[in-house]
């Protein structure tokens, strides 16, 4: 795989992370507070200025945050754990 091809497979990625965190965020049956923190974790995603894995490891850490709580729908938290899953799918040049 070409540099090109791995950057165009991570957009790809972090776009479909976006996508199903905007499918949260614009549910009206998630908390607010939920919403906030993952509204936060989708413009860490989208700022063009932040490395990749530094991307991925601060909405990870915002994201884990929510599933701790106990007051979170379960069905809110099994979105969330699939946006983790794909988080941690996105591979990262250490």
């Amino acid at each position: 795989m070409t540099e090109k091809e791995g950057v165009n497979n991570e957009a790809e990625k972090l776009n479909e992370i976006v996508d199903a965190l905007s499918a949260i965020n614009n549910d009206p049956a998630v908390p607010k507070s939920v919403r906030e923190k993952v509204k936060n974790s989708i413009e860490t995603l989208n700022q063009e200025n932040l490395d990749l894995a530094v991307k991925i490891n601060k909405s990870l850490q915002e994201l884990e945050e929510i599933t701790e709580n106990q007051g979170i729908p379960a069905y809110t938290k099994t979105q969330i754990w699939g946006a983790v899953s794909l988080l941690e799918s996105v591979p990262v040049e250490q």
